[in-house]
């Protein structure tokens, strides 16, 4: 399942691979992560629920905002 998640804060390439670091570091998560874009796309093949993704997040230093699933044939929202 692919998730988009805004993220607050961010305004660098370092901040990115702050927040991709804590994100992959979740046991069934491939993120990628855009400061510019100021959001991370998400996806999830385990058990990592919206709560982890967001903590995950806090943890990192940043502010997660909305959650949303990717849909469409292409993923376009």
């Amino acid at each position: 399942m692919k998730k988009v998640l805004e993220i607050n804060g961010m305004s660098c390439s370092h901040c990115e691979g702050k927040v991709s670091q804590a994100l992959n570091a979740l046991p069934g998560v491939e993120a990628v992560v855009s400061h510019k874009k100021s959001q991370a796309v998400i996806t999830v093949t385990g058990d990592a629920s919206d709560d982890a993704l967001r903590n995950a997040v806090k943890e990192a230093g940043y502010e997660p905002g909305a959650l949303s699933e990717k849909k469409g044939l292409f993923g376009i929202l």
